[in-house]
C-alpha cells in the first residue's frame, strides 16, 4: 500500500490516511492517531523521552515506527506557546524534536500546531471522566496528544488543508 500525499484522495481537500498527534514533554511523549479518514483521534501510547540525544533516538525511532505501521499521511507535533502567543524554551524544544522527527519519517510531512492549554484541557477531561488526579500521569500525555490531533483534524475539515506549519527536516 502506498501513502497518499496529494489532495486527490481526501474529501476535505487533503489526502486520505491516518494522522498522528504528538505531545512532546520533558519526560514523556504522548502519541495519538486518527482513522484513515481523519475523523476521530484516539490515544496510542506514552513514549519515554530521550533528553539530550541527537538524530534518531529511541523516542524518535518509536514514533517513526508508528508512522510506518499506520502508513500515516502526516504527523502533527504540538507547539507549546505562552498564552500571549510568544515562544519560549519549551517551544524551541518541541521545534527541535519535530525537526529530528521530520528527518526520521521523511517523506511523510511533519507539521507543528499550536497546543496552548492542551494539557490543562486533558486534565479537565480526565477529571470529568471520573479519573482521580493521581491516575492522570500515565495517560495525560496521550490525552493531550488526542486534543492536539483532534484540533488539527477539525482545522483540516474546516479549511480543507493541513493544519499548522510544515517542519523542514534538517539536512545532514
Amino acid at each position: 500500500m502506498t501513502r497518499p500525499f496529494g489532495p486527490e484522495a481526501g474529501t476535505a481537500g487533503v489526502a486520505r490516511g491516518a494522522r498522528l498527534g504528538v505531545d512532546v514533554g520533558k519526560a514523556r511523549i504522548g502519541l495519538a492517531a486518527s482513522d484513515p479518514d481523519g475523523l476521530v483521534a484516539t490515544p496510542v501510547e506514552t513514549v519515554p523521552r530521550v533528553l539530550g540525544g541527537e538524530g534518531r533516538t529511541a523516542d524518535v525511532a518509536r514514533i517513526a515506527a508508528e508512522v510506518d505501521e499506520r502508513l500515516a499521511a502526516v504527523v502533527y507535533v504540538g507547539l507549546p506557546r505562552h498564552l500571549s502567543g510568544a515562544e519560549g524554551a519549551a517551544t524551541q524544544d518541541a521545534r527541535g524534536f519535530a525537526a529530528r522527527l521530520a528527518a526520521a519519517v521523511a517523506p511523510v510531512p511533519v507539521r507543528v500546531v499550536d497546543e496552548r492549554m492542551s494539557t490543562v484541557a486533558a486534565h479537565a477531561q480526565l477529571r470529568a471522566a471520573g479519573r482521580k488526579t493521581k491516575s492522570h500521569r500515565p495517560v495525560i500525555d496521550q490525552a493531550a496528544a488526542v486534543i492536539i490531533l483532534q484540533s488539527a483534524l477539525d482545522v483540516e475539515r474546516a479549511a480543507g488543508t493541513r493544519a499548522g506549519e510544515l517542519v523542514e527536516a534538517p539536512t545532514p
